[in-house]
């Protein structure tokens, strides 16, 4: 159907939201507006659904989320007997009518839905699925997107976001649903009334905690150390659980930023609620100039990433990076389990490719197995699941990505930023007991390891003409390969989409799931990896180097991003 029949079809069928049949009327006659809704359908991959919330095929509304939940009814059918489906969201614009929407199409398919009564985090949906013995899960968020996003993410019964080969499955499935006429529904309140929807009961969330309570090392420090804490949830799902387990660990002086307290969809202060973006962090840093904690901490609105800052001398504050603070609670957990005899025999540690290679320093001290993964934190949950069904899951003791995100413990299948929280605040309690403050632990950690610098850069190319334009740069890259970046030499390069690495004119495989990702290891211990995103229009570089001093490497960064970004031909 061409996208002038779709969009007629639209006005036509989608009727039952008013804000859809008026911004299908209001977009009459454009025909851009009309293509960039139209053009396409909203994407399922391995992060679900994510999307402008608004009309159209390519946009996350009402009908997208029930042809998505109509193709995941369909795939739990056919591998479960008697399925059912643990959902949850997100305080963002229209998240509760999305759960609510998908819980009707499941009841209506046989698929019973168990749903939380009010907004929760991310990671304890993850809970939630194998707690409840769930056959899968959703959870309604964008996670750190603006607020005109939102999304859609679905969960196998190991409680781990749906790798490539079940997504894919789901994704045949939904291909084949109409999105008027192949969904199946029954209201709300008959599905509450027949039993096959089920609010989540307070029983689960309690044992969350407890499972997150459970990985503390020093359980009693926290409350010996009198930190102070500035806490800012964004405006999203952080705001109870990560108080109430900074209360179970002792911590009371405890300072809310007021106007990012509450879930607010709009997030008004704050229009990248991202807590790797330092201007998210604005309102929590000018409290910390009143008030003068100890820490800060900043969880996204779907409360599975957390950034800090800290006291950086004559009150001001530095950020930690999502690197940094994923070395330093490694360190601090290899560290503490060995002093007090509780690290496994042959312990493991993940990471994502895109990671700071600071973990194979840290590796050699403690003997860790260092597991790497692709860039989702869903493949390292898929590397725990590998060690449980070995008898091995104790092996386990901390996985983390560049991007904030952190999980200690086998509990949940995803990042998680209430014991990433938890872990942060023991972790600073205890250098404070040794006399040494987080920024002079960092230090430290330099010292010893190495001094890595690591840096992000996104490149936006939106609609149709965008997607087009980061095929042609990836495609590029693959028919240029550059021999030298910055003057530094190529020494090998890692083609993930080709399942091959090149090096010294030989060839070796790499034992990954294909995806379209090009890394380059250059000499001096840097690097360069490119990839797209899987739910933005964005192309995402990550860049390594290494240096004896802090400035050394961040210098030597900012140049290898200009002649990277000559590369690509972006200004």
């Amino acid at each position: 159907m061409d996208i002038s029949a779709l969009y007629k079809l639209w006005i036509e069928r989608a009727t039952d939201d008013s804000d859809i049949s008026t911004e299908l009327e209001n977009i009459k006659g454009n025909e851009e507006e009309i293509k960039d809704r139209f053009y396409k359908n909203l994407e399922f991959g391995t992060g679900g659904l994510r999307g402008v919330i608004g009309a159209g095929t390519n946009r996350m509304n009402v009908y997208t989320v029930r042809r998505a939940s109509q193709g995941f009814a369909n795939y739990l059918n056919e591998r479960f007997e008697n399925p059912k489906v643990a959902i949850a969201y997100d305080s963002r614009i229209k998240s509760d009518k999305f759960a609510s929407e998908a819980a009707r199409v499941f009841a209506a398919n046989g698929v019973k839905a168990y749903i939380f009564p009010e907004l929760e985090p991310t990671p304890v949906l993850s809970f939630a699925v194998r707690e409840l013995g769930a056959s899968g899960g959703v959870v309604v968020t964008a996670s750190h997107n603006p607020s005109k996003y939102n999304g859609y993410k679905a969960y196998g019964a190991d409680g781990c976001q749906m790798t490539i080969d079940a997504a894919a499955a789901v994704l045949e499935q939904i291909e084949k649903t109409d999105m008027f006429d192949g969904v199946k529904a029954i209201s709300f309140e008959e599905g509450l009334a027949n039993g096959s929807i089920e609010y989540i009961g307070n029983d689960v969330l309690e044992s969350f905690y407890k499972n997150v309570m459970a990985q503390s090392i020093n359980p009693d420090l926290c409350a010996k150390a009198g930190l102070k804490v500035v806490y800012t949830p964004l405006n999203g799902t952080g705001n109870k659980p990560v108080r109430e387990i900074l209360k179970r660990i002792g911590i009371n002086d405890v300072v809310v930023v007021p106007e990012q307290e509450n879930p607010d969809g709009n997030f008004p202060t704050c229009p990248y609620p991202n807590p790797e973006i330092r201007e998210a962090l604005s309102k929590g840093l000018e409290l910390c100039e009143k008030v003068q904690p100890d820490l800060l901490l900043a969880t996204d609105p779907d409360c599975d990433r957390v950034g800090i800052a800290v006291p950086a001398g004559e009150g001001k504050y530095v950020l930690f990076t999502g690197n940094e603070v994923g070395a330093m609670l490694l360190d601090y957990i290899c560290e503490q389990r060995t002093a007090k005899g509780t690290m496994p025999e042959r312990p493991v540690a993940i990471k994502t490719i895109v990671s700071s290679d600071i973990i194979f320093e840290i590796a050699k001290v403690y003997n860790l197995e260092v597991i790497e993964t692709l860039t989702g934190f869903k493949f390292i949950g898929e590397q725990i699941g590998f060690l449980e069904e070995k008898g091995e899951k104790d092996r386990y003791i901390f996985g983390y990505e560049e991007s904030y995100g952190y999980l200690a413990g086998t509990y949940a299948r995803d990042k998680d930023a209430v014991v990433a929280s938890m872990l942060i605040c023991e972790m600073a309690a205890f250098y404070r007991s040794k006399g040494i403050s987080m920024l002079q632990a960092r230090n430290n950690m330099y010292a010893k390891y190495g001094v890595y610098f690591h840096k992000q850069e996104s490149f936006t190319f939106e609609g149709a003409s965008g997607m087009l334009k980061m095929k042609e740069m990836m495609q590029s890259l693959r028919d240029n390969t550059p021999s030298e970046i910055c003057g530094l030499k190529v020494i090998s390069v890692s083609d993930y989409q080709e399942s091959k690495k090149y090096e010294n004119g030989s060839t070796t495989d790499i034992d990954l799931p294909k995806s379209d990702v090009i890394g380059f290891a250059l000499e001096g211990s840097a690097g360069v990896i490119i990839r797209p995103s899987g739910t933005e229009p964005k192309i995402k570089a990550y860049y390594t180097t290494r240096g004896t001093s802090s400035q050394e490497a961040e210098d030597l960064c900012a140049k290898l991003d200009a002649s990277f970004r000559e590369i690509l031909g972006i200004k």
